[in-house]
């Protein structure tokens, strides 16, 4: 073929593949947002939504577009004359077509927001997106007084199957009860059980034992719930240990009585809450955690085939099972790579099997498979293991948080037994079933997401509450030695609640 000829042939092949080329291309007004962050009422720490990158023939990317890093957020109060710091950090690229986007308020405004979600200098969606004020920042003290509005704006759930399954035990709450047995049978034995009175919306407390120190987390919560909704008056006993303390059964002489715990255990009747640890994460979001429900997404590792095709593990030596797992990573390397970053328990091993240093969390998942191991109770870290984009292989356990209920073994997670004696075969299985392990992976990051988003913790506290609100026998009280635990003082920024006190220019 002649050089005219040859010209025309690519002419013609580039003309082919132009139409394919736009339709890779992103397109800003077909791509969707949605989320939280994009409703002026659902106040959070750090508000947040979503959006789903699409093509311009309308289909949605499942990986990270090129040119993904376009995506940006500007956010500005509607009305020139209020200015309010707000921390908005760049994109987080979820590997999957989708992106995360976080902003902290330092101030409320009554005007409302400007939020203009742009790729590259163009609008994205329905940009920009005005949430009409006012639009409080996580400190302004301004609670909905209609607790069905409230959940309704944060969409809670109807119905969370754990706490079902966990007041069954508890028809009716004897609070006089409750006031004579607990701080004799409890505090004494385990040394850090907390007493709550909700009253009015304001939060009192007393301390009962030397090991309450935790309590931090559960007022600092308590606190943030009440600034958005008011709380049902409830008095309650929280178990701010690690272990579940309820061992009695219903049948039981006396029964049981309904202590709240961060952990629940199969033989156990506590009533659980998330964990301090996602609790803690999720309030200090953007500002005092490395590890949070929200950055984990963003920071899942490589792609899929890119994985190390090990599975990691890291930690401290709470349980003897981590030490044989440092054993079988001894014998079986190609398959496990396992090692302790501190001796607490066994130092007597420290010699034998040797220490490894910290690695970053976010590091984690350069490997393909985790394993997920209980320390004394469950596993804090499994949330964030799940929420990443590995397969986790979780040990099987006595243990359990608010949402493992709803989670089912080989298709959101790979079950290993209790010994671990069938973990090397669940990891050979693994590699050998590549397409199912990456799917099982995907399943479960996709049930954390849901899950394990920051407001539904909200919802998931609130529905505690009031559920034991319905079925207290009688009215809690301000018991002697309680202390009021004070909301923050947040002088430094503006909030005025429109609930509270009507604004000027309506006076």
């Amino acid at each position: 073929m002649g050089g005219r000829g040859c010209a025309l042939l690519l002419l013609l092949l580039l003309g082919a593949a132009l139409p394919l080329l736009g339709s890779a291309a992103v397109s800003p007004e077909r791509s969707l947002a949605w989320g939280p962050g994009l409703q002026a009422g659902l106040t959070l720490p750090v508000r947040y939504f979503y959006v789903q990158a699409v093509s311009a023939a309308g289909r949605n990317f499942s990986r990270s577009p090129p040119g993904g890093t376009q995506f940006k957020v500007v956010i500005t109060a509607l009305s020139p004359k209020e200015i309010t710091r707000i921390y908005t950090p760049h994109p987080l690229d979820r590997n999957d077509g989708t992106f995360l986007m976080r902003y902290r308020m330092y101030g409320s405004v009554r005007k409302g927001l400007r939020i203009e979600i742009l790729y590259g200098d163009k609008h994205v969606a329905q940009s920009p997106y005005i949430l009409k004020g006012p639009v409080y920042h996580e400190y302004c003290d301004c609670p909905e007084e209609d607790p069905e509005i409230w959940q309704n704006v944060f969409s809670c759930p109807s119905q969370e199957p754990q706490i079902t399954k966990d007041f069954i035990s508890f028809p009716t709450i004897d609070l006089q009860r409750m006031f004579k047995e607990i701080p004799s049978k409890f505090s004494q034995t385990r040394g850090a059980i907390v007493h709550y009175t909700i009253l009015n919306n304001r939060i009192y407390r007393r301390s009962l034992g030397k090991y309450t120190d935790f309590k931090m987390f559960s007022d600092e919560m308590l606190l943030s719930l009440a600034r958005k909704v008011h709380l049902p008056d409830v008095e309650f006993y929280l178990n701010v240990g690690d272990w579940p303390v309820e061992y009695r059964k219903v049948n039981d002489t006396p029964g049981p009585i309904p202590i709240i715990s961060w952990c629940g255990s199969v033989d156990s009747r506590d009533i659980v809450l998330p964990t301090y640890d996602i609790t803690h994460s999720t309030l200090e979001t953007l500002r005092g955690v490395t590890n949070d429900l929200l950055s984990i997404q963003g920071n899942t590792g490589p792609f899929w085939d890119n994985k190390t095709e090990q599975a990691l593990f890291r930690g401290r030596d709470s349980r003897e099972e981590r030490l044989y797992l440092v054993k079988l990573s001894k014998e079986n390397p190609e398959l496990l790579d396992a090692g302790i970053t501190g001796y607490f328990f066994f130092r007597e091993k420290e010699k034998e099997l040797g220490k490894v240093p910290l690695i970053g969390f976010f590091d984690f998942f350069k490997y393909k498979y985790q394993v997920n191991v209980d320390g004394t109770v469950a596993a804090y870290r499994f949330p964030y293991l799940l929420l990443g984009d590995s397969l986790v292989l979780k040990q099987d356990s006595q243990y359990y948080e608010h949402f493992y209920t709803l989670l089912k073994p080989w298709k959101h997670y790979v079950p290993v037994k209790r010994s671990l004696e069938d973990l090397l075969e669940k990891i050979k299985w693994a590699k050998e079933n590549d397409g199912e392990a990456q799917k099982i992976a995907k399943e479960g990051q996709t049930m954390a997401r849901e899950l394990l988003q920051p407001h539904r913790l909200y919802c998931y506290y609130y529905k505690v509450l009031q559920k034991y609100a319905e079925r207290q026998a009688s009215e809690p009280e301000i018991r002697d030695g309680m202390e009021l635990v004070p909301q923050p003082d947040d002088r430094d920024s503006v909030c005025s609640c429109h609930r509270k006190k009507p604004l000027r220019e309506d006076l």
